[in-house]
């Protein structure tokens, strides 16, 4: 075994390029695919699946955060007079940013430890603090967390996983993110009847962040960034727990070929905004920028609010949406690999402007009370579940295979940052909007009207 590690260098040129040929095949970017000619076959999905599972929970994480202040926000306000979760996605934006050179510079494994451990941080400081000011630092490092964690994550899922099942794979993030939405939505029903809740709600997340960080640990790296760093013999043994024996040689042999030179020198900032990187950085980040402009973060933050405002239970709103968003992302990971990346997305956005229309027609004077509520909710579930279909996780899985070899880890963190810079700018106008939405509803006993946003 020794033996071959020391001799992986020579192995890779005795194979042929015929042979490549007939057992892989490659993406636009040269990178390896296994498994379709007669002879090898595809490697077996359930290698790589384990690896796989522990990478989403970054994205369990990620969901999480983003629902656990849609219960508890007037609690914490009440308590602390915290009116907002802006610093969060400043933090997130800060984190994304340089998830990048953080992933290329100490490894996948690594990165996904380093954004568990601000989400530990974070979360511990939000649950225990008494003051504005730590509830706003603990998010912060939540926040740095967050942002640090998807872009990883959607790298690490298309380099370790085989190409035959890379479109599932990278749907199980999206279903994790859902999951970890409802996790926080059902975790948060007691925070309206039980005083300081909220603060449960916070050091429960710290137990997700744990497992990541300490099951990472027993993870394959990935081999492309193995590779990338010259430590051949280190690539071809993960590339065997990824692939199997039968496959793993293969592999090595087509990577050493496909990115031989591309990544001598390091990738520049200024690369990735002129000359032949422009175009493709510019079309991550205007599908990430279209993603938040479609206003799913209103619904996903303050669903409670506006479904309360129709007189809907807000523990039955949370459980319809969470159950519409795990269904349209279930529904995506099927659909990824038939019908395509583009059809789904399209298709995504045409269902969230549709959905729009119903909610116009249910502020209409034409349409009855009984209307309006009915059309009201309709109209958020249908946004959600189309959501899900196409515009919450194609653009992650979009552009870890549209983006070549040389600049993924960073052209990546690029387009998240831009992600969540219109995320934080759409925050503070939803989040100064609230406070009046919350005064209008009221209690009936206060003569409160109720409205929706």
């Amino acid at each position: 075994m020794w033996g071959r590690k020391r001799d992986a260098s020579s192995m890779y040129k005795r194979v042929s390029s015929k042979d490549h040929i007939n057992g892989h095949y490659r993406d636009d970017d040269g990178r390896l695919h296994n498994g379709i000619g007669k002879e090898t076959g595809n490697p077996s999905w359930k290698h790589s699946l384990p690896h796989v599972l522990v990478a989403t929970f970054s994205s369990f994480l990620f969901g999480y955060h983003l629902g656990v202040v849609n219960d508890t926000l007037e609690s914490i306000s009440m308590d602390l007079g915290f009116s907002g979760n802006t610093i969060a996605e400043g933090g997130a934006f800060v984190g994304s940013l340089f998830s990048g050179w953080i992933a290329d510079g100490v490894g996948r494994r690594r990165a996904f430890q380093l954004c568990a451990l601000p989400m530990i941080i974070g979360a511990s400081m939000s649950a225990t603090t008494n003051t504005l000011g730590g509830m706003l630092l603990g998010r912060f490092f939540v926040g740095t967390g967050m942002g640090l964690g998807p872009p990883v994550a959607a790298l690490y899922v298309s380099e370790v996983s085989p190409a035959f099942v890379r479109g599932t794979y990278g749907s199980f993030t999206q279903i994790a993110t859902c999951l970890g939405l409802m996790g926080a939505l059902f975790i948060g029903i007691p925070a309206k009847d039980i005083v300081g809740w909220w603060r449960v709600c916070f050091w429960v997340s710290a137990i997700p962040a744990a497992v990541l960080a300490v099951l990472m640990e027993f993870c394959a790296e990935s081999p492309h960034w193995l590779f990338k760093r010259g430590r051949i013999a280190e690539a071809e043994i993960e590339f065997e727990k990824l692939l199997g024996g039968s496959h793993f040689k293969s592999a090595v042999s087509e990577l050493s070929k496909s990115d031989r030179g591309d990544e001598a020198d390091a990738v520049k900032f200024s690369e990735l905004f002129y000359g032949r990187h422009f175009k493709v950085v510019f079309i991550g980040s205007t599908l990430f920028a279209l993603q938040q402009l479609s206003g799913i973060n209103a619904v996903f933050y303050f669903s409670s609010a506006v479904f309360r405002s129709v007189g809907v239970p807000s523990d039955i709103a949370n459980i319809c949406v969470g159950i519409a968003n795990l269904s349209g992302s279930v529904i995506a990971m099927i659909l990824m690999d038939k019908l395509g990346r583009k059809v789904l997305l399209l298709g995504s956005f045409l269902g969230m402007a549709v959905s729009m229309g119903v909610q116009v027609a249910a502020s209409s004077s034409i349409v009855s009370d009984s209307g309006a509520v009915y059309l009201s909710v309709g109209g958020i579930l249908l946004f959600v579940f189309t959501f899900a279909l196409g515009a919450g996780p194609v653009p992650g899985l979009l552009l870890s295979e549209i983006f070549p070899s040389r600049i993924r880890a960073k052209g990546m963190a690029v387009c998240m940052a831009v992600h969540w810079e219109n995320h934080s700018k759409k925050l503070r106008l939803h989040f100064f909007l609230l406070p009046r939405v919350l005064i209008l509803e009221g209690e009936p006993e206060r003569g409160g009207a109720k409205v929706a946003l």
